[in-house]
Formats: structure tokens, sequence, C-alpha cells
């Protein structure tokens, strides 16, 4: 697989890479030029490091990029992983109350310049509402941290379902 990445043309490997950071395809071009990769593992190592050694403005542009969840008035503007992410967590099937709820914290939590975010694979609504109150009460550094690291996890866990498929 790893050989099939190294030759992609760089259209098509910024393609495949661009969203595995939100909507952040300067992360893919980065990562374009580091090739050839060793392995997927290189590769991924390599894109996630690109992330974490970027300005706090680029950090905070990617964070930005991120949905709000639970937003029913967004849904149509999700990507494809994000909305099969919120899906799969089953921020589609919330009650009235729960989107409400949803609604709420997400206005209350632009306090701290960027949407709440969150890794919801594995996740029930439930927990990620409880993790949202928890959050909510939280200072802007301690949370611009978390969000980091959730976008580090969501950009792992992307990766990770990449090479399942065999992109």
């Amino acid at each position: 697989m790893i050989n099939k990445i190294n030759k992609l043309a760089k259209i098509e490997f910024i393609k495949v890479f661009a969203n595995i950071f939100e909507n952040s395809k300067w992360i893919a071009e980065e990562l374009h030029k580091q090739r050839p990769f060793e392995s997927f593992e290189d590769l991924s190592s390599k894109m996630i490091l690109i992330f974490k050694v970027s300005t706090k403005e680029q950090k905070l542009e990617v964070l930005n990029k991120h949905p709000s969840l639970a937003d029913k008035t967004k849904i149509g503007s999700l990507t494809k992983d994000s909305l099969n992410e919120q899906t799969t967590a089953g921020l589609d099937q919330c009650s009235k109350e729960e989107f409400e709820e949803f609604k709420n914290l997400n206005i209350e939590y632009k306090k701290f310049g960027f949407p709440f975010i969150l890794a919801v694979k594995g996740k029930s609504k439930n927990q990620i509402l409880e993790n949202f109150k928890k959050r909510i009460n939280s200072n802007q550094q301690k949370e611009f941290d978390e969000a980091v690291k959730q976008v580090i996890q969501i950009a792992s866990l992307r990766l990770e379902e990449l090479k399942k498929k065999n992109f």
C-alpha cells in the first residue's frame, strides 16, 4: 500500500489526505513534500507532526474548521468524515431536547474562540454531552490544549480508517 501512496500524483495525494485534519489541505500539501514514506506508520507520524509543530494560529485555523456537534442546521455542510463520525455516535438521532441542549452548549462554548471538539468515535451521545458539560467550565488555554489533543485523535482515527480501506 505504501508504494501506491508514494506513487500518487500530487493532486490525488492531496485529495486522499486533505480531510484527515478537517478541510486542511495545507497539511496534506506539506506531507506530500516529505515523500517517499517507509510505511503507513511513517506517513501517519509525519502528518501528525506537521500539525503538532504548526503555529498556534495554524492550529486555531484547523480547530475552527471543525463543525459544531449535533447542529441540525449545518448537517449539509459536514464533510463525509464528520458526518459519518457524528452519525455513528447517534448525534443525528437526538431528541428535540437534546438538539436544543447541544445548540445551547455550542453557543456557550464559542467563548473559547473555536468549536467544541471531541473524537466521538466509540462514544454515545450521552457520553458526548457529559464531556461537553464538563469541559465548558474549563479555561481557554486548557480547552485549546484539549481541542488540539482531540484533533490529533480524530486524525489518527481517520488515518486508521484509511489504512483499513487500503485508501
